[in-house]
């Protein structure tokens, strides 16, 4: 059996791709901080968030990469929203 990391090595991405992905991943893992931090299953998130449960469960298991109104139909619930900023650079 391949793991993820087997296949990632495998893929060729370049550094760009790769930097796409790890920043699509952390997006991920902060919105379900978020909606642990809040104490809310994905169903009450759903709820929340006027979505069906099966599509917050597809978010955090990044099934598909997120569309920026499906993030914010998530995020602003929660009092979040998405900004702009510049990526600092690894030294």
């Amino acid at each position: 059996m391949t793991t993820w990391k087997e296949l990632k090595n495998d893929l060729s991405k370049n550094q760009k791709d790769i930097s796409a992905i790890e920043l699509e991943k952390d997006l991920i893992r902060t919105m379900v901080d978020i909606r642990e931090e809040k104490g809310l299953t994905q169903s009450q998130l759903a709820e929340i968030c006027n979505v069906k449960q099966p599509v917050i469960a597809r978010l955090e298991s990044s099934v598909h990469s997120p569309q920026i109104d499906s993030l914010l139909k998530i995020l602003v619930p929660l009092s979040y929203t998405l900004q702009i900023v510049p990526i600092e650079e690894k030294r």
